[in-house]
């Protein structure tokens, strides 16, 4: 355990001393803000219409949770940013070392290639869980001006947190593959929007081929996180996908010591 804690603070450490870490805080950042911007907007708008109209027919306007609503709409949004953020984070993990050389040291350390692979993905998810904090400041903003329902905020969060660590465990294990990371980079955010395709497939599908299409949509098992409701079965299915993900990677990195 200790070996995995020592390749976190290191990997951590890579990421804060060069600006990637802060180039892609900063976009995350905008483009969060600018969304729930977006999302509060058309959800006011869409309120003050609603209680107009309600005044128009002489009655009240109907009650309508805004907080539930732009917290929904806010976290659902952040799944397609993610797809484009996950990469700029993975891209570097494995091919960076591999292109320095540094892949031989770590391997021939006195640490096993598992701890080696596990502290790289906790590194990386630990990066992303900090950039998943940095959304609770436009969140705040619903608990200042409004009362929302934190269960179903909390529930979002950890499908949020669980469908990232599956896209940072593929987007580990394409770096796995080449030495350049911008390759890495472009087949992980094109290996992400094929993930992200099954969805669309899945919807103009019919009979089994569309639940076949539906399990293995990423996007279709967030749904139920991003409503509120917590099941084992979507979980498995984010946990099996992330362990996928380490073990290829673990495959990858042990073919380079009989490679040579």
């Amino acid at each position: 355990m200790k070996n995995i804690i020592a390749i976190v603070q290191r990997e951590l450490g890579m990421y804060f001393v060069s600006p990637v870490a802060y180039v892609v805080l900063t976009i995350f950042l905008f483009l969060s803000g600018m969304f729930f911007q977006t999302v509060l907007s058309e959800v006011m708008r869409a309120s003050m219409m609603q209680a107009m109209q309600g005044a128009q027919m002489g009655q009240g306007a109907p009650p309508m949770d805004v907080p539930g609503i732009v917290s929904r709409n806010f976290l659902s949004s952040m799944s397609v940013i993610l797809l484009f953020m996950i990469p700029m984070i993975t891209m570097a993990l494995i091919s960076e070392e591999k292109k320095r050389g540094t892949i031989e040291l770590l391997l021939t350390a006195p640490i096993t290639d598992a701890q080696v692979i596990l502290g790289k993905f906790f590194a990386a998810g630990s990066f992303f869980a900090i950039m998943l904090l940095s959304t609770w400041i436009p969140m705040a903003v619903l608990y200042i001006f409004g009362h929302p329902a934190s269960a179903p905020i909390l529930t979002a969060y950890l499908g949020l947190l669980l469908y990232s660590l599956s896209l940072v465990s593929i987007g580990m294990f394409i770096s796995s593959l080449t030495e350049n990371q911008i390759v890495a980079g472009v087949l992980s955010f094109g290996t992400f929007m094929l993930l992200w395709l099954i969805s669309v497939m899945a919807n103009a599908a019919q009979g089994s081929y569309k639940a076949v299409l539906s399990y293995l949509s990423i996007l279709d098992h967030l749904d139920d996180f991003m409503k509120g409701v917590l099941s084992s079965s979507n979980v498995i299915f984010y946990v099996s996908l992330a362990f996928v993900g380490v073990f290829l990677t673990y495959r990858s990195v042990d073919s380079l010591r009989w490679r040579g």
